[in-house]
């Protein structure tokens, strides 16, 4: 048996985690082979938000903006607190013709505030554009709007 196994490999050896190559291929900039990876990873677990989110970055990184923010829309009608649809999307209103729109969501990613140390400086991004839009001086700015706690920082 074990000569068949290593001639033909098990099924799970031959499984592909698209996810994860989605994740390794953004990682090397190779955002439109990411984007095949991710919806191969949709059709796994449909209506997956992280998987929809992964794809929405994607779309933004190759210009595709319209599909970003529809696909981040769509994110939050299925996570309405999904902090990483917020974020993104607050980022492509901010670039808009409207970047007042933006205050809601850069107010929801911050009221559900990744808890990943690798999220503080998106915190600390959001924080200063959400000063500015309001129109608060660069010393309000650089305070914190919400209670800041070392271990409230995790990205999902």
């Amino acid at each position: 048996m074990a000569f068949w196994k290593k001639l033909f490999g098990s099924v799970e050896d031959r499984l592909v985690d698209y996810y994860d190559e989605g994740v390794a291929l953004v990682q090397d900039a190779k955002y439109h082979e990411a984007l095949t990876s991710f919806r191969l990873a949709l059709k796994s677990a449909p209506g997956d938000v992280v998987v929809l989110q992964q794809i929405a970055i994607c779309y933004t990184r190759i210009g595709m903006v319209d599909e970003a923010t529809k696909t981040y829309q769509h994110v939050l009608q299925k996570d309405p607190s999904s902090s990483g649809a917020h974020y993104g999307l607050a980022f492509i209103m901010v670039s808009s013709e409207s970047p007042e729109k933006a205050i809601p969501h850069l107010e929801s990613f911050l009221a559900n505030a990744p808890r990943a140390e690798d999220a503080r400086s998106h915190l600390e991004h959001a924080r200063l554009t959400l000063a500015q839009l309001r129109g608060e001086a660069p010393s309000e700015a650089s305070e914190p709007t919400l209670p800041f706690q070392e271990n409230m920082l995790d990205v999902e």
